[in-house]
């Protein structure tokens, strides 16, 4: 930190103390130049996290609306809330893990689908089919018969 008076870096901290709203601190600094005292605030870096929607607009990472849609395709299941949150937790992990601060909305969708999967399949495919904004029956068909057809190679195969 350099004095505002005399341009120096090298300063002692006399005082440190939490700001009435707690989202900063407040330090009391001296000059070891020449002395003179002068105050700093220290603020957490508040970047949101972006998602890069279908449109190419850009909205910020909202962790509740992700919880949200889980629970919608989860209602009635046999998936714990335990479940739900660690896979939020992973997700909101995938997104802090992007040196863009950025994340589309196609990856954290394939992400959420490709674990739904393993919890339960009902879930998964409601959720497909809302994420994947199926047009008809025919489109869900093709999505139930390809789930379908891993079940019964994995039966097979083990």
């Amino acid at each position: 930190m350099k004095c505002p008076y005399c341009g120096f870096a090298q300063d002692r901290v006399v005082d440190s103390r939490e700001s009435k709203e707690a989202d900063s601190i407040r330090r009391r600094r001296e000059c070891e130049r020449c002395n003179k005292r002068f105050t700093t605030y220290e603020r957490i870096d508040e970047i949101p996290y972006m998602v890069v929607k279908k449109d190419g607009r850009r909205e910020k990472f909202e962790r509740q609306k992700v919880l949200s849609g889980l629970l919608h395709a989860c209602e009635k299941r046999p998936v714990s809330a335990g479940k739900l949150e660690s896979l939020v937790d992973e997700t909101e992990s995938f997104l802090t893990e992007s040196p863009e601060r950025e994340r589309t909305t196609t990856e954290i969708g394939e992400l959420l689908m490709s674990r739904l999967k393993t919890l339960d399949t009902v879930a998964y495919i409601r959720f497909a089919s809302v994420y994947r904004d199926f047009k008809d029956v025919r489109e869900f068909k093709e999505e139930l018969e390809q789930l379908l057809t891993a079940k019964e190679a994995r039966k097979a195969g083990g």
